[in-house]
């Protein structure tokens, strides 16, 4: 069973949305026999009611997110759980594979890092966030699934035969680069 760490940002948590969260965000465990943490963060920014999930598969570091805002809490909760089911089914295939030994619960699709934030206003070009996280060991193919799980239009990794840094990227076309580093 994944443990959860639930935090707010101008929202206070109370013991109905924690429990909210727990029971319908805990619903992608269900892919998954070895869930490590699911972090949730709701916050409010103005009229906005907004929902971050990041949870942590094996101890190989899998990672789904996901992020949905609208005006209501409980929908935003709501459709960040669909958004991550839709990541999971789209990639499904290759979660197999890459959880060929166990791990993943193929049954259950027949059924439906460290942030620091700091402001650098003395510069030109000012850093308003910065994200720590380790590069890990991979081929080509798992970064793009890691990248589409993300949902992110880059991922930085170690090639896995070449020790090299690389960065995949989707490109305007729908298709990918691949940046390699010498030196």
């Amino acid at each position: 069973m994944a443990t959860f760490n639930i935090r707010g940002k101008n929202v206070e948590i109370t013991p109905p949305l924690r429990e909210y969260v727990e029971k319908r965000v805990g619903k992608i465990a269900k892919y998954f026999d070895n869930m490590d943490e699911i972090s949730v963060l709701l916050s409010v920014e103005k009229e906005r009611q907004i929902v971050e999930v990041t949870a942590e598969v094996g101890r190989g570091g899998l990672i789904l997110r996901g992020q949905e805002s609208t005006g209501d809490m409980y929908t935003s909760i709501d459709l960040v759980v669909e958004k991550l089911e839709r990541q999971i089914h789209k990639q499904k295939t290759k979660l197999e594979r890459r959880f060929r030994n166990g791990g993943m619960r193929v049954e259950a699709f027949a059924e439906s890092r460290v942030q620091v934030e700091r402001e650098d206003e003395g510069s030109e070009y000012p850093i308003v966030k910065t994200k720590h996280f380790v590069v890990k060991p991979m081929d080509v193919q798992e970064a793009i699934m890691q990248m589409n799980l993300l949902n992110h239009s880059f991922f930085v990794f170690r090639d896995a035969q070449t020790e090299q840094i690389c960065v995949v990227y989707k490109r305007h076309a729908g298709a990918y680069g691949l940046l390699e580093f010498d030196g």
